[in-house]
């Protein structure tokens, strides 16, 4: 294969990136021949924008069926990103799925097992995985340069979203048509980078507020604690209310502590452990030695473009992923944990219950006061189309 035919699903404001990338000629080997989506205006602006260079299906039944493309990308509503890939799956097709991997794990999981019967390359469009900050941070952790993790904490309050844009699409901030808030809409990156840079978490205790800043039923405000395995704890907060907002990821290791925050590594690296000292210094008070470090990260940070690169070069030559589908189960396990969290009082020990998390947002579906306006829509008629 010279070049990989690929098919793109859902041409809304993600679908569209990826389209223009493709057309302009951003991913070498890949080769964008067809568009699938429901809606009329968005086949039209395909029309208009690419005219006869691309297929045109109002169905992904039909696109399957074509037997026209080798891959396809999945940029619809969240519901639809495992049914739609299982789908590609079946028909012997390589898979990239937008963030999340889906709304619940249960479902997720099942996509995991189709793929991994499949000799296909499945990936997700975790593109904060191509910064070069974050990958300097996982290295200096998984080289051992920080030490043991002791704490991690990560504020993310820089999502803001006015009214207006819960406003413009009847599946968003429902339970039915999004299936959850910030964590399912803006943070699933932080959520992955969190646990591909920290590992994951053994327990989840979280406090949500749902609709506290917004006319939305879903989650806009979070604050979650994680314990893991070792002892270490960590604290997430995150909402889409604030304004101005922070992004600052804090790790804290027995050699110092690392911040990621405006652009900027910073490493306070402790001369000697902290362990170290501890047993050997006996003057009281006192503390480690520690030298501020500003790491230099050098390379760009290719973001969408860099994924569907990597992806299409895994698919001609084998290169392994940076980001593999099978790993959105993970962000969203945390994700699904401090849900379940928040709706029980608990805290929540891992592997998460499955069954209780769907069950609880089947009756969250059922019990929505949004949920007509949903139904009413044509955004969530997954049997085909989205």
């Amino acid at each position: 294969m010279e070049k990989v035919r690929i098919g793109l699903i859902g041409i809304g404001n993600m679908g569209t990136s990826h389209a223009k990338n493709l057309m302009e000629g951003q991913i070498p080997g890949a080769e964008l021949t067809a568009i699938c989506d429901c809606n009329p205006e968005r086949l039209k602006w395909a029309e208009d924008n690419f005219g006869d260079k691309v297929k045109l299906f109002d169905n992904s039944d039909d696109l399957f069926s074509a037997k026209i493309i080798d891959a396809v990308i999945i940029a619809t509503p969240h519901y639809d990103h495992p049914v739609l890939a299982i789908e590609g799956f079946k028909n012997n097709l390589h898979v990239l799925i937008e963030k999340p991997a889906g709304v619940y794990t249960k479902k997720v999981r099942e996509m995991n097992e189709v793929a991994a019967k499949s000799d296909k390359v499945f990936g997700i469009m975790y593109n904060q995985r191509t910064n070069p900050m974050y990958q300097k941070l996982k290295d200096l952790i998984d080289s051992g340069e920080l030490g043991e993790i002791r704490r991690t904490n990560w504020i993310i309050t820089d999502w803001y979203r006015s009214q207006s844009y819960y406003n413009s699409s009847t599946w968003r901030a429902t339970w039915e048509g999004e299936g959850g808030g910030v964590l399912l809409n803006q943070d699933p990156h932080q959520l992955d980078l969190w646990q591909w840079i920290c590992g994951m978490p053994k327990s989840v205790k979280a406090f949500a507020y749902f609709g506290k800043h917004r006319n939305i039923e879903v989650e806009d405000e979070v604050t979650a604690f994680v314990e893991y395995e070792n002892g270490a704890t960590g604290v997430f907060i995150t909402t889409t209310g604030e304004a101005p907002g922070t992004n600052r990821f804090e790790v804290v290791g027995d050699m110092g502590k690392i911040v990621i925050e405006d652009n900027k590594l910073t490493f306070w690296r402790n001369r000697v452990s902290e362990t170290q000292f501890n047993e050997e210094y006996k003057g009281g008070f006192g503390q480690p030695e520690c030298w501020k470090c500003e790491v230099p990260v050098y390379g760009e940070n290719p973001q969408h473009v860099g994924i569907l690169k990597n992806w299409t070069e895994a698919i001609l030559k084998g290169t392994k992923l940076l980001a593999p589908g099978e790993d959105g189960i993970k962000g969203l396990t945390i994700s699904n944990a401090i849900h379940l969290s928040a709706w029980t009082g608990e805290t929540i020990e891992l592997p998460l219950n499955e069954d209780l998390y769907y069950e609880l947002l089947q009756e969250k579906i059922k019990n929505s006061s949004f949920k007509k306006e949903v139904s009413d829509s044509k955004t969530m008629d997954v049997k085909g189309t989205f």
